[in-house]
């Protein structure tokens, strides 16, 4: 997906987001040209047919005429929408065959996301949610709480995005009030729980043990709690080191990172409901 630009910040709107970035939830310019990209953006998706769309080309490319059937509208509605959605940069269009048909199999174009649309659209949506609209931009704020409104509830749980290493771009759901991060460890795999943790493949080599953990995040009435569980290449939130076994609120936006340099891991957490200080 392509960049949205602006004057002096950074928003991203696609997967990955880029390593540099260390500040905490981005916070929205008051630049009227970034916010009329935004606002455009924001338009794109603030209408439950083109939501219906990303849904159904999700798992495969798919050409027009399936994805009329599948969301029951007409042809040329669904073309208007998948124009909007490729404008956006949020699917792509490429050359593929048709079904076969007595006439032969004929060339068509077939729609699918971009590698990680679906997640970027929710990881977009709750990076803007929890930016700070400046006073005067409230349109662009309502948009973003009518499309949040249109995602289930398990997309809008809370949630870490991945954004370094082999699995660039995963997402891992925050199922349970207790959750370890670390590194895979074979040896011990009945130290942790692979449904409920966060346990990266050995690939990310700076990150300790799961079985240790590195780190522990913990949800309390308070909200989410990081803590760090003694680890060698430390733990981080927004760019700060935790000392060892240090615990520190977490909130939505925050980068937490998992070590330093190559080999490390970097998290935003997303959908807390907490807003960051």
């Amino acid at each position: 997906m392509k960049c949205m630009k602006g004057r002096g910040r950074r928003a991203t709107a696609h997967l990955p987001v880029p390593a540099d970035v260390m500040t905490r939830t981005v916070v929205l310019s008051e630049d009227p040209e970034f916010l009329a990209e935004l606002s455009e953006y924001l338009e794109v998706l603030s209408n439950p047919t083109r939501l219906r769309i990303l849904r159904t080309i999700e798992h495969r490319p798919m050409e027009i005429r399936e994805i009329a059937a599948e969301i029951d509208t007409s042809y040329e509605n669904t073309k208007k929408h998948l124009n909007k959605l490729a404008a956006a940069g949020i699917i792509r269009k490429e050359a593929g065959f048709g079904r076969e048909t007595a006439k032969g199999v004929h060339p068509v174009w077939k729609f699918s996301l971009q590698p990680g649309g679906l997640e970027s659209v929710i990881t977009s949506l709750g990076v803007f949610s929890g930016s700070a609209v400046p006073a005067g931009f409230g349109d662009v704020a309502g948009r973003v709480r009518t499309v949040k409104s249109m995602l289930t509830d398990e997309e809008s749980s809370p949630m870490l995005l991945l954004t370094q290493g082999e699995e660039d771009g995963k997402v891992f759901h925050l199922t349970t009030g207790t959750v370890a991060l670390g590194r895979e460890d074979p040896a011990h795999a009945p130290l942790y729980d692979p449904a409920a943790d966060v346990v990266l493949p050995a690939s990310y080599a700076a990150v300790s043990r799961v079985s240790r953990p590195h780190a522990r995040l913990t949800r309390g009435a308070g909200g989410w709690r990081l803590e760090d569980c003694g680890s060698t290449g430390q733990t981080f939130v927004n760019g700060v080191a935790l000392g060892r076994n240090e615990t520190k609120t977490v909130a939505d936006g925050d980068i937490i990172d998992l070590a330093n340099g190559a080999g490390s891991a970097r998290f935003v957490l997303i959908g807390t409901g907490e807003k960051g200080a």
